[in-house]
């Protein structure tokens, strides 16, 4: 696969339809993966570490996993021991993906929920309700940028994260976790959110060994409100 800046969610167009699904294991969990089909495979390997870390925080834990792909993530939080997962992704091809890879590994049951929906409507809705739903433990990867016709209007990470990451805190039980990761190269996390929240930067940490060449390739953070 070839880095390349993409348009309008042009990693998740079909490059082909041969339609042919490999397994794959990490750390003990089987994954589905494609490697004609997309641009991306269904699980991005700079992520390894970033999943570890969401199972290692996911003991008990309500876990709630917005702009899921392909429910890589809400895999290894069930496998962690969440109590439940949700994840939320506008793909209905993902998701049934998602919903595979949860099955594969015998999280298929009633604690482990998907949902199709624009993760920030979604996520601004379940925010200003005032009975809205709480997690514990949330991941938060958006795409660094879209302008999806399914999706209300663009999203640029850098211009919106404040907001979205204020809307994630809103949702967080009390000594609950944000895990928020972006692929932007460019990217400051905006200073204001340290204001009543603890904020500690991930991203060395989490970058596996095959990738460290290019610290960039994610930026990842830990929110904690005080």
């Amino acid at each position: 696969r070839v880095r390349r800046r993409q348009k309008d969610g042009g990693q998740y167009r079909k490059l082909g339809d041969q339609g042919r699904q490999h397994t794959v294991s990490e750390d003990g969990l089987l994954f589905q993966v494609n490697f004609e089909d997309y641009l991306d495979t269904g699980l991005f390997l700079d992520h390894r570490l970033t999943r570890r870390r969401i199972r290692e925080l996911a003991q008990g834990r309500r876990f709630l996993n917005l702009f899921c792909y392909t429910a890589s993530a809400s895999v290894h939080a069930a496998a962690g021991g969440a109590a439940t997962t949700l994840s939320v992704d506008l793909s209905r091809t993902y998701l049934d993906w998602g919903r595979r890879n949860l099955a594969r590994n015998g999280f298929d049951g009633d604690a482990h929920q998907l949902a199709q929906a624009d993760c920030i409507r979604w996520l601004a809705e379940a925010a200003a309700a005032p009975r809205g739903p709480r997690f514990d433990l949330i991941f938060l990867d958006p795409p660094t940028f879209s302008n999806s016709a399914r999706m209300e209007g663009v999203l640029d990470i850098q211009r919106d994260h404040p907001v979205l990451v204020r809307q994630c805190l809103a949702l967080l039980a009390p000594g609950g976790v944000l895990v928020f990761s972006t692929n932007a190269q460019r990217f400051e996390l905006d200073p204001t959110l340290g204001e009543g929240c603890e904020v500690r930067d991930t991203s060395r940490e989490t970058i596996p060994f095959d990738f460290r060449r290019n610290p960039k390739i994610h930026r990842c953070f830990e929110l904690r409100p005080r």
